[in-house]
């Protein structure tokens, strides 16, 4: 800005006098404020002020979430289907596993969690907090039960378990076939139905028949899966102990080899009964040769199908049978079994038993532990002693013409499930060998001193 040139004095005085400041410049149009601008601004700070309570009340109930509960002990807590996210913390307050329910409702609109809440029966530990309960609901950490299948039930059996589980949904479409059920403790949630039950144990049977027949021998005699299922099913009957399997399975690998009839006692009941697994009471004598596709003591080889669920370890057995000599084996009175590799060894181990069953029917012996399908009363004084179709007793000696076909009968070993029958007008009930005093009993027209078992005489000619 251009500023008029100074005057010089005309005398001293007049220079002492002060010189005039320069006037101030002009003062810049201050603008007006925009209206807009002015409402941003105040939004902006509102909105500061609504985020750092946010963030403060998110802290509070963070750190509300992650605090012990008012859960004095464990708890078990069924979620009903279709609950919301209302209805499940009005629940779990009611309960006692929380106290604010719309401190929980907003931790599960935090995380996230509120879409993956479950139905369910959770279990929840005492002082569990808000954190840990919307964690376990959502993640759907149900409480697990089980159920557990013996070796050796039949499919009918196995289904009428499943439909006796109250915890269990649904019924069954369709009973499976014989041998399809792999017999194990299954685990599973309160209201899985029961036919998801089924899939997953003929899927498990599946996978573990393809493994084991994956290593089986190159000698085995069997040919197919389903050969090495009814094998295993028979094996799986006829002893519980699980060091005999692969022996008892030897035992019919021979027969089989040998071309001999496998002569398995729980065949006749399954030719009997079918699905239904068990008679209820003994063998009968004439039930021996009582025509059936699964009767072994008349067909020839394999029945046509399993008589019941083999476990994986009868499967095993089978395919890794003892390589043994032996053809018999017969119940040797402690749970386990006699083996023999002749029918005269056998007749020994079949006196042994006999003399074993007899004095356990003496006064004040207790009862043994035998099959209701091995139990009978004793029989009454003119009880027949031939099989049907037998040669007749000789009325002078008593001796009955002995029958070529041996036997490997258990002669009351014990089977699962198995009960004891009661006798007849108080009678003790006793173990029974159906072939005994029959035409087809190994020890007919045969004398042992058994007293002495380790002395056995030389049989009559």
């Amino acid at each position: 800005m251009n500023q008029p040139p100074r005057v010089a004095p005309k005398s001293p005085s007049e220079a002492l006098k002060p010189v005039a400041p320069p006037a101030p410049p002009p003062k810049a149009r201050r603008r007006r404020r925009s209206p807009f601008i002015a409402m941003l601004s105040g939004l902006f700070t509102a909105a500061l002020v609504v985020a750092g309570l946010a963030g403060a009340g998110i802290a509070m109930v963070s750190s509300q979430s992650k605090a012990p509960g008012p859960l004095s002990a464990d708890r078990v807590l069924i979620i009903p289907k279709e609950s919301g996210l209302t209805e499940i913390s009005d629940l779990l307050q009611r309960e006692g596993l929380i106290e604010h329910p719309w401190a929980f409702r907003v931790s599960a609109l935090i995380s996230g969690s509120w879409t993956k809440l479950k139905a369910g029966e959770y279990l929840f530990k005492a002082r569990v907090s808000q954190q840990e309960i919307l964690d376990i609901i959502g993640e759907g950490k149900a409480v697990e039960h089980s159920i557990t299948v013996p070796e050796g039930l039949t499919s009918e059996q196995i289904i009428a378990r499943l439909r006796e589980n109250d915890l269990l949904s649904g019924d069954v479409i369709q009973v499976p076939r014989e041998g399809s059920i792999l017999p194990d403790t299954y685990k599973f949630q309160r209201g899985s139905t029961r036919q998801a039950m089924v899939d997953r144990m003929t899927r498990d049977q599946r996978r573990i028949l393809n493994d084991v027949w994956t290593r089986r021998p190159a000698d085995l005699p069997i040919k197919t899966p389903q050969e090495l299922v009814i094998l295993a099913s028979i094996v799986e009957k006829e002893t519980g102990r699980a060091d005999e399997r692969p022996r008892v399975a030897g035992v019919f690998i021979n027969r089989l080899n040998r071309k001999m009839k496998l002569q398995s006692d729980p065949t006749i009941v399954y030719g009997i009964v079918g699905g239904k697994g068990t008679l209820g009471r003994s063998i009968m004598r004439n039930e021996i040769t009582q025509p059936t596709p699964y009767n072994t003591y008349v067909i020839d080889g394999l029945p046509p199908g399993p008589i019941a669920n083999p476990g994986r370890a009868a499967m095993e057995a089978v395919v890794n049978h003892s390589r043994t000599k032996d053809l018999y084996f017969v119940a040797d009175g402690s749970g386990g079994h006699a083996f023999a590799e002749t029918l005269d060894q056998h007749n020994r181990n079949v006196g042994r038993w006999r003399q074993i069953e007899a004095v356990r029917r003496e006064p004040g012996k207790p009862p043994s532990e035998t099959s209701v399908d091995k139990v009978e009363p004793p029989p009454a004084p003119d009880t027949r002693t031939e099989a049907p179709g037998a040669q007749p007793t000789n009325a002078d000696t008593g001796d009955v013409e002995t029958y070529p076909v041996p036997g490997n009968r258990r002669a009351g070993a014990s089977q699962t499930g198995g009960n004891i029958q009661a006798g007849v007008a108080g009678s003790r009930a006793r173990a029974f060998d159906a072939s005994e005093g029959t035409a087809r009993d190994p020890l007919l027209n045969r004398s042992f001193d058994l007293n002495s078992p380790k002395q056995v005489p030389a049989l009559k000619p």
